[in-house]
């Protein structure tokens, strides 16, 4: 009898597990493109709109620290525009993610993407053959002007031969598409046409989720899902060890104005300036200081006077470089 029920119990098993990969097979490739079907957008591209796009692009997008070699990257300590022929390969649980060359190359880059093709990439996370994508890009809220702009300049690049290997999602990511917790983006409504650049929180606010990326490392996130499971700026998400960070760990640092745990509770809007103009402390840091080094004035204290407005959390991050001796 209790024979006939571990057997029955292990059938049942199998067969829920074998479900589970067919479902997870069958969907995870799933197709958005009649929920977000390519626009016929033409961006009417000038100087001025080229311009703001270079700036947006290697300044507050940090766009170099993904989509150009890491070895140049790491060694690029004079501000220079490295050509964004494509990155390295990004290994987590869900799967290797390669940041792709974004180019005009015809033949390994963009240059036979449409304007609608990249909008829609960067608004909702769905490549060109239509399939979901993780959210590496913090987009998807970006301002209309601000990504034709950011178009406009991708398009006007010189061309770079270089073919990129393909992004593996790897059976947890997968499933993860299948059960979509990794899924389309979603805009905030209405979505923003243009935005002015100036000095105010609320233009530090959007600097900070929709272009910087600010909250995607210094918000504590699960590295097998990538949801956020932290309070929002208040730091603790782990970097490395790896090849990259040459063995350290980094622990972001909790950017809230609490009074004992946040590192910028006692900075002034001028020191707050001088740091981040300031450069690496650590040469293996994952922060992108160079591109953060190039941004105006008035976005620094906008997103100073953004990130001393939130509600202080205590979240107190002992160290935030650990070398590979003190593990």
């Amino acid at each position: 009898m209790v024979k006939k029920i571990l057997i029955g119990v292990f059938a049942l098993f199998f067969i829920v597990v074998l479900g589970v990969v067919v479902f997870v097979f069958s969907t995870y490739d799933r197709d958005y493109s009649e929920q977000y079907p390519v626009s016929d957008l033409k961006v009417e591209a000038d100087s001025a709109m080229i311009e703001r796009g270079r700036y947006l692009v290697y300044g507050p997008a940090h766009c170099m620290d993904c989509h150009s070699p890491m070895e140049q990257v790491v060694k690029n300590e004079d501000n220079s525009e490295l050509p964004l022929s494509g990155g390295f390969g990004l290994q987590i649980p869900p799967g290797i993610f390669y940041a792709p060359n974004i180019t005009p190359d015809k033949e390994t880059g963009i240059g036979n993407y449409s304007d609608g093709e990249l909008y829609r990439m960067m608004r909702h996370n769905i490549t060109r053959s239509g399939q979901a994508t993780i959210d590496f890009m913090p987009f998807i809220n970006m301002a209309n002007e601000d990504i034709y702009s950011i178009i406009a300049f991708l398009k006007s690049q010189k061309p770079v031969k270089n073919k990129m290997p393909e992004t593996e999602f790897s059976f947890l990511g997968k499933m993860l598409l299948a059960f979509g917790a990794i899924k389309s983006g979603e805009p905030d409504k209405p979505i923003l046409d243009k935005v002015v650049p100036d000095s105010s929180v609320e233009y530090g606010k959007y600097l900070a989720y929709s272009v910087a990326n600010c909250r995607g490392c210094h918000t504590d996130r699960d590295l097998k899902s990538g949801e956020f499971i932290g309070d929002d700026y208040a730091g603790g998400m782990i970097f490395g060890p790896d090849d990259f960070t040459k063995g350290w760990v980094y622990v972001t640092p909790n950017l809230t104005p609490h009074s004992e745990s946040g590192v910028m509770s006692d900075w002034s809007e001028d020191d707050f300036i001088e740091r981040m103009r300031g450069g690496k402390g650590y040469e293996t840091s994952p922060m992108p200081w160079v591109p953060f080094a190039k941004m105006s004035d008035n976005d620094l204290k906008a997103i100073y006077r953004f990130l001393i407005s939130l509600k202080p959390v205590n979240n107190e991050i002992t160290k935030v470089a650990i070398s590979p001796e003190e593990k």
